[in-house]
């Protein structure tokens, strides 16, 4: 026995704590509080008086007594999260079920007949050897009964691992120091684990380690999801407090189940801890190994630790024995012993229990670990326990042995907590399911803005909880809205992608025909109404818009994102990042010429590579323009007078610069500015011009790219301007593309926000969808692709979900580029197309007069008019004939509009059919949210199961430029031939001779045609394409090419959206949002 610290108290007890099961079916007792700190230290050391064998004296020791049953357990640690009663695979609702489930009716086991007043209920491992010959009890042999557990979860394992090699439970244990006990207990623990299949890792720190930096390292653990359990081995140093290491263990990961939250659970009435104290519920396995029917029995349990005592009284109770614990102040302990059909001693005192005072037949489970002097051992001293093995063996039924009873039972329960937890996590992973927010629908529609007010959003870190997002994947901004780790795609990497569905439309009027409200439509009934797993996918609006005509793009009606104004203003600031990297940019490239035209060669070299604590190094950026130049030398004091000048001189031409400022604001009066007029510059003048801030190719990269590696490079890789010799100047060779990446690092993280019904929206990167491809990101698809998809072992088709993007504009221009580049870039191949369509839309490409904003709708689009809807079906059939190009099945949605006839249904329903689609279906999701588009969620769930034919992109990047856009032009548009100008002709040799000639296409046409001409409606045909322009996105990755004068910077209209915007004084909400 450890001796120090002993407290010597009174020598007799005189109160008895007795809590009994007063009803057969009562599952559990109150929330016990727990004892301070202090006490749960110790465990009760029962010495019987030589004088009086009534009395007995209590001495308190240290809790490492017990330390081979409890290896490294001495205090009570504690948990600062709390319960969350949403988690729907916390635990059972009977504690008891987490041991009874674990039961080895199915392990080999020895028969052996009944003894005592317990009837056996089955064979059960235990041992007839004797410590005498006239020995009654039957040993229970926890050394045995342990290794078929471990021999069982082995096998489990193997058998979940063959369906899903994903699944592998893994424990890490944290020992600080060298203490010798610690690491023989810590050896143990590593040789079970190997035994049964788990993953066990042990880290070992320095006894110098300060707090702080352990528990940095339990929050990496608590966070890391392929770590299933941890250990704090125990004690630690001094200087370390062992209440706060062992608190920091996050509940689901507390294996040894002595967490606050795990034994407030187990004590408190329906309770559902994670995980039950390891020595407890061996303590229950044994007995239910012996074949003890608890129902009923008297049990009385010597100790009132909270490493056993109190929770196996908790089990006890649960299983409807009628439980009294005794402790250091219980009178007429010997008359409680008596009347007791199962004992659990665990107060620390070697041989303390005798046989006399037990019961005859009675089950004694001994928790006992004693060291007795013994001369007859190599070490000098044995283990017992804390009943008198020979005498008790007599009269008792059953009993457990010191060593090889409770002690190896320990460790096999730790093992299985890690395997629950395991299953617990994966289980998880599967049960994503979204719990859809309400909604109050009201006819009239109310305006977006009310509506989107109206809705009680969930909080972000809930609807991150509901699709599988971990804590620590999460990052929140504010209530609502948060940015999402791209780590969660490594983590989920294993899993099969869910299915894909792009949204495209017809070509639209100047209102727009509801392509983000469809997708919200979709997304809500799929999510909402229909059980799949679904995400929406959209880009983040440009506050130009917003600010300006058009007005935001949350979608309408009851299918929004929400709330609408933080998705429609600021977001989580990505196109502030965008912009400022942008400027960043420019104002490096017209700097770089004042000074290289102010400066010799010497001075520049001076400055951009200063003397550092006596000596030059090169910055790291500056090596890839020396392996640019083909300088291999890392010395600067080595280049020449000629490499030096290579190296400092860009030799921009002026005429040549193609970047731009931006700014996120419509306003015209920017698109031709002369910058460099200021007396400081020296008479160094240009025209230039701004840009709106997403029509930037920072933008167009925070779209295409597939990680943050990826987006530096192509950062860095940007065309800037030519040199006078003609050679490609890039941000790298300004020096810039480290900057910019670090101030785009967090705009590369998809933003998370909901829509109306709380289902899942990621909303990231906005590029310009005249100029630029006008799709949602990559990352934002391939990770809302992995958290919808499934579990190697899973049903795919009855479990997968959807992931719902948006392409801009109409299928020929968002389609078509969704297609040939963002499917090129990403490797994804959509299941589903949708084409958005409006009777109103196809009645004007049908003839019917323009539609102008704020001016009042003709009748024709009010009325009944299937003569003219029909003639302009011709432009939903061509947009249908184009989709089924690559491959892909095709859904028309059916914008529903009040106006809207049956008749006028029934037609573009017909002509959609006959063109292709494998469906058409009539949607009221803007007047109904998810449950107007229910009907069309199905369609879409029927046409992503249907053979796909081979997918195919519409061209190859072998060929010319020239090749490449006559066969976007002939087969998406409709036209006869392209022709190119002299400075396009021009263009595209100077790509071609600089080695970007077999770079993917991007037209940048008018929105209102298929064709470069917005007069021409319907799917005009034999027209000439003229490409006025070509221009390089060297960074994103594709050219573009200029049909039309497309303004890259927006103007504001005589009654701009702003003039409605305010904010209300008393609430601070906004109002005005459309």
């Amino acid at each position: 026995m450890i001796a120090d610290g002993k407290l010597r108290l009174a020598s007799t007890m005189r109160r008895c704590s007795r809590t009994t099961s007063l009803h057969p079916n009562s599952r559990s007792t109150s929330l016990a509080r727990f004892s301070s700190l202090a006490a749960a230290r110790h465990t009760l050391n029962l010495q019987s008086s030589s004088n009086d064998s009534s009395a007995i004296r209590l001495q308190t020791e240290p809790a490492a007594a017990t330390a081979a049953t409890h290896p490294g357990r001495y205090r009570l640690p504690s948990l600062t999260c709390s319960p969350d009663p949403r988690a729907t695979l916390r635990g059972p609702q009977n504690p008891l079920a987490l041991v009874s489930r674990h039961h080895l009716h199915h392990l080999p086991r020895t028969s052996s007949s009944s003894r005592g007043q317990f009837s056996q209920k089955r064979d059960f491992a235990t041992s007839s050897s004797k410590p005498s010959s006239d020995m009654a009890a039957i040993k229970i042999d926890g050394t045995a009964i342990a290794k078929k557990i471990r021999e069982r979860l082995h096998a489990e394992i193997d058998e979940k691992q063959a369906v899903n090699p994903h699944y592998k439970p893994c424990l890490n244990i944290i020992q600080v120091g060298d203490r010798s006990d610690s690491s023989t207990y810590v050896r143990m623990k590593l040789k079970a684990a190997e035994e049964a299949g788990i993953q066990c890792e042990l880290l070992h720190y320095p006894e110098t380690i300060s707090e702080a930096e352990l528990l940095n390292q339990l929050h990496r653990i608590n966070n890391d999801p392929n770590i299933h359990g941890v250990l704090v081995q125990l004690p630690l140093p001094k200087h370390l407090d062992e209440y706060a290491v062992t608190s920091a263990v996050a509940d689901e990961k507390d294996v040894d189940g002595f967490g606050a939250t795990n034994i407030g659970e187990l004590a408190k009435k329906g309770g559902r801890p994670y995980f039950i104290p390891c020595t407890p519920k061996g303590i229950m396995v044994l007995l239910e190994e012996a074949g003890v029917d608890l129902k009923g029995k008297n049990a009385v349990v010597l100790g009132r630790s909270d490493i056993v005592g109190s929770p196996v009284s908790y089990l006890l109770k649960n299983a409807d024995a009628t439980v009294t614990v005794c402790h250091s102040r219980t009178v007429g302990l010997q008359d409680h012993l008596k009347a007791a059909d199962i004992v659990v001693a665990a107060i620390g005192k070697a041989g303390f229990v005798k046989g006399e005072w037990l019961k005859p037949g009675a089950v004694v489970i001994d928790v006992g670990t004693n060291y007795i002097p013994d001369a007859s051992k190599k070490s000098g001293q044995r283990l017992v326990g804390d009943v008198d093995f020979e005498s008790a063996a007599q009269v008792a039924s059953h009993i457990t042995p010191v060593p090889g009873g409770v002690g190896p039972m320990t460790v096999a329960m730790l093992l299985q907590n890690v395997v629950d937890s395991a299953t617990m996590h994966t289980q998880r992973q599967k049960n994503r399911k979204t719990v859809p927010l309400p909604l109050k629908l009201l006819d009239p529609v109310p305006s977006d803005i009310a509506i989107s007010r109206a809705q009680v959003p969930k909080q972000i870190v809930r609807v991150a909880e509901e699709v599988g997002i971990g804590a620590s994947e999460l990052e929140p901004y504010g209530a609502y809205k948060a940015k999402v780790d791209l780590s969660l795609l490594d983590r989920l990497k294993h899993r099969r992608n869910g299915r894909y569905v792009v949204v495209t439309g017809i070509t639209p009027t100047p209102l727009g025909e509801g392509k983000s409200t469809t997708t919200m439509g979709i997304a809500q009934a799929l999510g909402g109404h229909l059980g799949r797993p679904t995400f929406a996918n959209v880009r983040q609006p440009s506050q130009g818009p917003t600010f300006g005509i058009k007005g935001g793009a949350a979608g309408g009606g009851y299918s929004q994102v929400i709330p609408m104004d933080e998705f429609n203003l600021h977001l989580t600031g990505d196109i502030h990042a965008i912009t400022a990297a942008n400027n960043l940019l420019a104002a490096a490239i017209d700097t770089r010429i004042f000074h290289e035209n102010t400066s010799k060669d010497a001075g520049l070299f001076k400055r951009l590579v200063p003397v550092k604590n006596g000596k030059r190094e090169f910055a790291p950026i500056m090596f890839r323009r020396l392996k640019k130049l083909g300088i291999t030398k890392t010395d600067p004091a080595e280049l020449t007078e000629e490499e030096i000048s290579r190296f400092v001189r860009l030799d921009i031409d002026p005429e040549t610069i193609t970047w731009r400022r931006v700014l996120d604001v419509n306003d015209r009066h920017l698109r031709g500015i002369t910058i460099g007029t200021a007396p400081t510059e020296k008479g160094q003048t240009r025209e230039s011009g701004f840009d709106i801030s997403v029509a930037s190719e920072c933008m167009a990269i925070l779209a295409l790219s597939t990680s943050l590696a990826d987006m530096r490079e192509r950062l860095g890789s940007m065309v800037v301007a030519t040199s006078r010799s003609g050679d490609p100047v890039t941000c790298d060779d300004i020096g810039a593309g480290g900057a910019l990446t670090a101030l785009m690092r967090d705009a590369i993280k998809p933003n998370l926000m909901q829509t109306l019904e709380g289902t899942p929206v990621f909303v990231h990167a906005g590029p310009f969808a005249n100029i630029s491809i006008g799709n949602s990101s990559i990352l934002a698809d391939k990770i809302a692709l992995k958290l919808v998809g499934t579990e190697p072992d899973e049903d795919h088709s009855a479990n997968t979900g959807f992931v719902v993007t948006e392409a801009g504009f109409d299928f020929t221009m968002g389609g078509e580029r969704f297609f040939n580049i963002k499917c090129r870039t990403s490797g994804l191949v959509p299941d589903v197309v949708v084409i958005v369509a409006t009777v109103r839309a196809i009645k004007v490409h049908g003839g019917g007069p323009p539609i102008t904003p704020g001016a009042p709708l003709s009748p024709v689009y009010k009325e009944e008019n299937v003569e003219t809807l029909r003639a302009g079906c011709t432009n939903l059939r061509k947009q249908i004939e184009n989709a089924k190009q690559y491959g892909v099945p095709v859904v028309v949605a059916i914008n529903k509009f009040s106006t809207d006839t049956d008749a006028e249904v029934a037609v573009v329903r017909e002509e959609s059919l006959a063109a292709g689609a494998v469906d058409a279906v009539l949607s009221n999701h803007w007047a109904e949210g998810g449950k107007g588009a229910i009907d069309l969620a199905q369609a879409v769930i029927a046409a992503s199961d249907l053979p796909k034919p081979d997918f195919k992109l519409l061209y190859s990047l072998e060929g010319t430029v020239q090749e490449r856009i006559e066969k976007i032009a002939k087969d998406m548009y409709g036209a006869a031939a392209v022709e190119f100008s002299e400075l396009a002709q021009k263009k595209v040799e100077t790509y071609t001779r600089q080695g970007f000639g077999n770079l993917p296409i991007c037209i940048a046409k008018t929105q209102y045609s298929t064709s470069h001409d917005p007069e021409l409606k319907g799917a005009p045909k034999g027209f000439t394409v003229p490409i006025r322009d070509v221009r390089m996105a060297a960074g994103a990755g594709y050219l573009y090419a200029l049909a039309a004068d497309i303004q890259t910077i927006p103007g504001l209209p005589t009654a701009p959206g702003y003039l409605n915007v305010d904010v209300d004084l008393e609430t601070g909400e906004i109002d005005g949002l459309f």
